[in-house]
């Protein structure tokens, strides 16, 4: 049998790219295997948005190459191109075998099936009808759209996966529902701008069970939700921009509490900065003021919210009073889990032509007096957490108990919840499996429970 083997880099939605391409070539025939050396061809899906990541990729490339020597290279990273025009992959790793940008599964499927042949008798029925998933049986990714209609100065990310794509709300919601069926817990909803979902085909209207239903967020999390609910699930909303129109998705959340189920009060907001000149130079599609005004009224609906946002530190020109209005931000926004990148040139965003840059020390000084200040706020919003009871999802079993998430945590990226163990055999937890736990105590960035 033709075995590939697939090593899958970057964000939640190279890996909705690479489940994909997994899944067509599983219905295919070929096996896909863990081991490089039990491999006939390796694919390596690719991040390039910063020079981390496009060392990352580099790295994992010429490992592939010096494990098994048969490498095809996709997303990302194979869309940048060198000062000289060259292609970046290419002019590190000249030995690849083919190389495509991002969401490009038929040209990457082409390039397997030129160095690999197809088997001659593909069993399409061994492929489940989710597809191949590379997360846990309990959680998945649904991407709603690709790309992004923004044009960012730190960004390039529109220039290697396009603009705004989305995809029909009967589509997204025909693959939800089997992802629940399938035994799914948890859906995380991806994309590069989940507020503009629809807007590139006009809300378009689709059927869903017989009715007629638009392409537009507010639709499509309300069903998403009700989905949830018949199967006993979460509904997570990651990359959303705090646009007028999510003002409606919020009063979704409020009974989450009361049932354990639905839409999760969660929202994973970008915002970047908060003083309106850097967000100016940064051209975001919000400003700071507005922003808080919003986070503050989406409280006053839902009481229970949780948000999560990334943020520059020392963008090019930020002065010392701009970077002090970030750090007043944060500390009277109230956010519940923050990220902070110090800023970073990548090549080929418009922000590298800005003038007064920040030197590499100050800009780290800053990332690290932001996130003393953000983890202040998040210590006492996890304090107040103690005696607390909740419902929480399972992510594995050992003998300590258990390793769980609360709904103000999305998988990899905030915290944990650690229970102890069952105190009946009876009772042993189940990874995927809802329970509800009381609060006894905090560890870091994580929470203590008891059965």
């Amino acid at each position: 049998m033709s075995k590939v083997g697939f090593v899958s880099l970057g964000c939640p939605k190279a890996l909705v790219d690479s489940e994909l391409i997994l899944t067509r070539l599983s219905a295919e025939g070929y096996e896909i295997v863990k081991n490089y050396s039990d491999a006939n061809i390796v694919v390596v899906n690719t991040c390039g948005f910063i020079d981390s990541a496009v060392a990352e990729s580099l790295e994992a490339i010429g490992e592939a190459l010096h494990e098994n020597g048969r490498v095809i290279v996709t997303g990302c990273l194979g869309a940048k191109t060198e000062d000289d025009g060259q292609n970046t992959v290419f002019k590190h790793h000249p030995k690849v075998l083919a190389v495509t940008g991002p969401h490009a599964t038929n040209e990457v499927l082409d390039a397997i099936h030129q160095n690999l042949p197809k088997p001659h008798d593909p069993f399409t029925d061994l492929t489940p009808d989710i597809g191949i998933k590379l997360t846990p049986k309990h959680y998945a990714y649904l991407k709603i759209s690709e790309g992004c209609n923004h044009t960012c100065t730190f960004c390039i990310i529109p220039d290697m996966r396009g603009g705004l794509v989305s995809r029909s709300i009967d589509d997204v919601l025909r693959e939800a529902e089997a992802l629940l069926k399938s035994g799914v817990k948890e859906l995380l909803v991806v994309s590069q701008d989940t507020s503009a979902y629809g807007l590139d085909i006009q809300y378009r209207t689709g059927f869903w069970n017989g009715r007629p239903i638009k392409s537009r967020l507010f639709e499509l999390v309300q069903e998403l939700k009700n989905l949830a609910r018949q199967h006993d699930a979460w509904v997570r909303l990651h990359y959303v921009y705090p646009y007028p129109h999510v003002d409606d998705i919020i009063p979704l959340m409020t009974d989450f509490a009361e049932h354990g189920n639905g839409l999760v009060p969660y929202l994973d907001i970008p915002l970047q900065h908060s003083h309106p000149d850097v967000l100016r130079r940064m051209k975001r599609p919000a400003g700071g003021e507005k922003s808080l005004t919003r986070i503050k009224q989406w409280r006053e609906i839902c009481p229970d919210l949780v948000i999560r946002s990334t943020f520059i530190a020392g963008f090019p020109g930020e002065t010392d009073e701009e970077f002090a209005h970030l750090l007043s931000f944060i500390e009277e926004a109230q956010l519940d889990r923050v990220g902070c990148f110090a800023y970073s040139p990548v090549k080929g965003a418009k922000a590298n032509a800005l003038p007064d840059p920040i030197p590499l020390e100050i800009r780290e000084l800053r990332r690290a007096k932001f996130m003393e200040a953000a983890e202040q706020v998040s210590t006492k919003k996890l304090m107040s957490s103690i005696g607390k009871k909740m419902r929480v999802i399972v992510d594995s079993v050992n003998t300590k108990g258990g390793v769980s998430r609360s709904f103000a945590d999305a998988p990899e990226i905030d915290g944990l919840v650690y229970i102890s163990p069952a105190d009946r055999p009876s009772k042993r937890y189940r990874s995927g499996e809802l329970i509800k736990v009381t609060i006894i105590g905090t560890q870091g960035h994580d929470l203590i429970a008891a059965p």
